[in-house]
């Protein structure tokens, strides 16, 4: 009989650690949420797939990777906390704002010789990042010639994302976020306070799409301008991290531009030779080939 609670201090076969049994425990649990549910962890880095992982086994009240296994395949709502758990946003308006700085600067006088404008934020989470954006395009004149297309493969974020609300005592970091990243007016004026939560102004929301989308298993659905996909690649392993780009890649136009992550780059892909850097330091690419 193989013991599946976690500390046993029994080898539960010869030959087998407990570190191997826990890897084998992850692999049928992902194996099962793929062939069950059709989404792809299987390919995220280990380490932080693992501490989510047992995070998620404590938050559900069990002792091992084999029971949350079965708990998950066989309930809906336990499946769904799991998902939320793989992918908690972290995420703030005009986070990082020299990237907005330059992105003001060194990108949009490109988008302004375009007749329409495509926008795609992958993994956009609670959407902070994409009303930002919308912000941005509305003070240089550009919003109503664009479409943003925001995804992530979290509905319940992806809700939130649609709602436009959000906590009033993040407005302080958020405003300050703003002011450095070029903001031309007061940013209260973009939303409206109620009790402890704002919510953005609905004229933000006009031209922007919000859609699921899973970027291990899901293909390209249309030619972009921009792509947005900053602190996603950083959970993925090298494998899944190359079909990421390769999908970017296929779905930029010609001189189309790349937002990547402080942490991460378009080098040692096979795709660094399709890019040249608007901005280095903010990991701004632009497709050239």
């Amino acid at each position: 009989m193989v013991a599946t609670e976690r500390g046993s201090d029994e080898l539960p076969l010869a030959g087998t650690d407990k570190n191997e049994l826990e890897n084998i425990e992850i692999e049928l649990l992902l194996s099962g949420v793929h062939r069950l549910y059709g989404y792809d962890f299987r390919n995220y880095a280990l380490p932080s797939l693992k501490r989510r992982i047992w995070h998620h086994v404590h938050a559900e009240n069990l002792s091992s990777i084999s029971a949350l296994q079965e708990k998950v395949l066989h309930d809906r709502t336990c499946f769904e906390r799991f998902i939320y758990s793989l992918s908690i946003p972290v995420t703030e308006m005009f986070r990082d704002p020299g990237l907005f700085m330059a992105f003001r600067q060194k990108v949009v006088p490109l988008l302004r010789t375009y007749p329409y404008i495509r926008i795609w934020h992958a993994g956009c989470s609670t959407g902070e990042e994409v009303y930002s954006m919308a912000i941005l395009l509305q003070e240089e004149g550009l919003y109503d010639k664009a479409r943003i297309y925001a995804t992530d493969m979290n509905n319940r974020s992806l809700q939130q994302a649609k709602e436009g609300v959000y906590e009033i005592s993040k407005m302080k970091q958020y405003t300050k976020n703003y002011l450095e990243a070029g903001g031309k007016h007061a940013f209260s004026k973009y939303y409206t306070a109620k009790y402890n939560s704002v919510i953005f102004q609905p004229d933000l929301r006009k031209n922007i799409i919000f859609a699921e989308h899973n970027l291990a298993t899901d293909t390209s659905f249309n030619e972009f301008n921009v792509i947005f996909c900053r602190n996603v690649m950083i959970y993925f392993n090298d494998e899944l991290r190359d079909h990421v780009h390769g999908l970017f890649c296929e779905s930029l136009s010609r001189f189309g531009v790349l937002v990547l992550g402080a942490k991460e780059s378009i080098h040692f892909t096979r795709y660094s030779d399709s890019y040249e850097p608007l901005d280095r330091v903010e990991k701004i690419y632009r497709k050239v080939k």
